[in-house]
């Protein structure tokens, strides 16, 4: 896997650098001080991943999100808490604070990598065939996989897929979360952000901002905060 590093301060791409290095074996294919320089770039070389700063100059980061080949997987590196929301609607991998933890960076990888193979051309094959009111079947290499709905944890939008986190494996389909969200159940899953839907029963904590399922750390969106708390704690609880 390869990755290219945007950010317009040197001393941060020289850190970004060093711990890339430290906690993968992954080829650094380039650094850029600016987006358009990183994206003149991109028209003649293929990046599997982008570590990529948002307060920059001429286009930030975000802009530059949205301009980038549906290819390429993103995680945002920034100093900056308030972006986190906006950086999961545009369907970023991760979103790292900087100073950067070491740990928090290999976690973001590992990710990414395993979100390069699930978008590999075997894997994209699965398709959502049909569904009942307790399970979905899923095709996949000529086999129907029964897909129970108290399996699934939640559900990611991903470029244009969407991955099914189940209690024992990540799967992905070429849908995107609109339509798979009208094929189950409205009482059980929930609309949580543009990219996320959430089994209500999987849930193990949440505040205003966040819901946390196992080791997910799954961002509310404004536009569904109401929603949420409405359907999930029957409006009793204050989310101001």
């Amino acid at each position: 896997m390869n990755c290219i590093i945007v950010d317009d301060e040197p001393l941060a791409r020289a850190e970004m650098k060093s711990l890339i290095n430290e906690t993968s074996k992954m080829e650094i294919l380039g650094e850029f001080s600016n987006a358009p320089a990183a994206l003149e770039f991109l028209k003649d070389n293929d990046a599997d991943l982008i570590f990529l700063d948002i307060e920059m100059p001429m286009v930030t980061g975000l802009e530059f999100a949205e301009m980038l080949p549906n290819r390429s997987l993103v995680i945002f590196t920034t100093a900056y808490s308030q972006y986190a929301l906006k950086s999961y609607e545009l369907e970023a991998v991760d979103y790292l604070l900087k100073p950067i933890d070491p740990q928090r960076l290999k976690k973001a990888i590992e990710k990414a990598v395993l979100y390069t193979e699930l978008l590999s051309k075997d894997t994209i094959k699965n398709t959502v065939e049909s569904n009942t009111a307790d399970f979905l079947f899923i095709k996949a290499e000529r086999r129907f996989y029964k897909i129970g709905f108290s399996d699934i944890k939640f559900i990611e939008g991903l470029k244009d897929y969407v991955v099914i986190h189940t209690r024992q494996q990540k799967l992905i389909t070429a849908m995107n979360l609109k339509t798979i969200h009208q094929k189950i159940s409205s009482e059980k899953f929930i609309r949580v952000s543009k990219s996320y839907v959430v089994n209500a029963d999987s849930i193990d904590s949440f505040d205003n901002h966040n819901i946390y399922i196992e080791n997910s750390e799954i961002p509310i969106g404004e536009v569904y905060r109401a929603e949420f708390f409405a359907k999930y704690a029957g409006g009793f609880l204050n989310y101001d």
